[in-house]
């Protein structure tokens, strides 16, 4: 969830060995690991967090998005199944 939307939702091993979304990417970068020669780049996030109150028009993670593009900013991307039972709200999947 990102500002109170789903924005991927799956199986334990479809979100993890296929992670879609972006927002979700930058949150699995941040889980620790025990081996360090398994340890991924840490994904962070830039810009401020937007008001949950008054969200950004669009997708609500335009804002901070490293894969943002124009439709991002005016189009609440669709949640579409992106495979069996892996579905997810973003743009670079339509």
């Amino acid at each position: 969830m990102y500002l109170g939307k789903v924005i991927e939702l799956g199986t334990r091993d479809a979100i993890f060995d296929n992670t879609l979304h972006p927002y979700s990417r930058a949150l699995i970068s941040a889980i620790p690991q025990v081996d360090p020669s398994q340890a991924k780049e840490r994904i962070i996030l830039k810009g401020d967090l937007p008001s949950p109150v008054k969200p950004p028009s669009g997708c609500r993670f335009h804002v901070r998005c490293s894969e943002c593009m124009e439709i991002c900013k005016t189009d609440i991307p669709e949640f579409l199944e992106y495979d069996d039972g892996h579905f997810v709200a973003c743009h670079l999947y339509k």
